[in-house]
């Protein structure tokens, strides 16, 4: 849906803080991440913890849909974010979230049996962001970062490129019907490799992929446009022609398409 930030630090940070404008839309349009990688994450993070119930860190929790997951899948889970908006929503829902941009969070001691952070990662600086988790990490325990993305089919996408470069001609997403997302998703893992290795304080990094398809109505793609960094700040009337536009291509091919996704994750162990 969204293709890395090319922005200065201060707009990065505003961009960061926007997706709170409508945190319960967000948690409604937000997709899930697949239970294998879940389980794979919380299974490891269990492989020598102190007790019973592994300890995580998620990094930008957003609304808590990671911690809910990680949570289902028998962990506890204490959340980090930059928006309060979207740490009030997860906390709601029984999350504990501290309200912080992680790269300056105080840990206060604490440890963790593992640190996460689902489509977050590019928000946060690669090096100062490895370098906390490594401070919060127990010896062995793990960071994983990950990313959903995916593609409509080739016609739509082309449709879809038409209508932002009418309506935001400066969006990276004018270019969705040439571009494959996976590129500009991996150049994201690239770079947050780039930064865990810089730390020298962990193994190796190892990427996995998890390839997912969805099908997609009309209203759910119109619901989950808005929670993208490209439209959170837009004015209304734009944000308007936008979904119409968006709207009238969908239409175009029956009202619903298949993407057909992927979750790209990069996994590495504190030494």
């Amino acid at each position: 849906m969204s293709t890395p930030p090319s922005l200065d630090p201060e707009e990065l940070r505003r961009v960061a803080s926007s997706f709170g404008v409508d945190a319960a839309a967000y948690d409604r349009a937000r997709p899930r991440y697949p239970d294998a990688l879940v389980a794979a994450i919380a299974d490891a993070a269990r492989d020598g913890a102190a007790g019973p119930v592994p300890h995580v860190l998620d990094v930008g929790v957003g609304t808590g849909i990671v911690a809910r997951q990680l949570r289902a899948a028998g962990c506890a889970v204490l959340g980090v974010d930059v928006d309060a908006r979207m740490a009030e929503v997860a906390r709601g829902d029984g999350v504990e979230v501290e309200v912080a941009r992680f790269e300056e969070w105080d840990p206060a001691g604490r440890t963790f049996d593992a640190v996460t952070a689902g489509q977050t990662w590019h928000w946060v600086d690669p090096d100062a962001g490895a370098a906390r988790a490594a401070d919060v990490l127990r010896p062995g325990g793990a960071l994983t970062v990950f990313w959903n993305a995916g593609d409509p089919p080739h016609d739509l996408a082309v449709a879809f490129a038409e209508v932002y470069r009418d309506v935001l001609p400066g969006s990276p997403l004018a270019a969705t019907g040439t571009a494959s997302a996976e590129t500009a998703y991996r150049q994201m893992v690239e770079t947050a490799a780039d930064g865990v290795r810089r730390t020298g304080r962990f193994a190796e990094p190892r990427e996995r992929r998890d390839a997912w398809e969805r099908t997609y109505t009309r209203d759910e793609w119109l619901s989950l446009v808005p929670t993208t960094g490209v439209a959170t700040r837009l004015p209304a009337a734009q944000l308007d022609a936008l979904l119409t536009g968006l709207g009238a291509a969908i239409d175009s091919v029956g009202g619903s398409f298949v993407q057909q996704g992927f979750t790209l994750s990069l996994t590495a162990a504190r030494g």
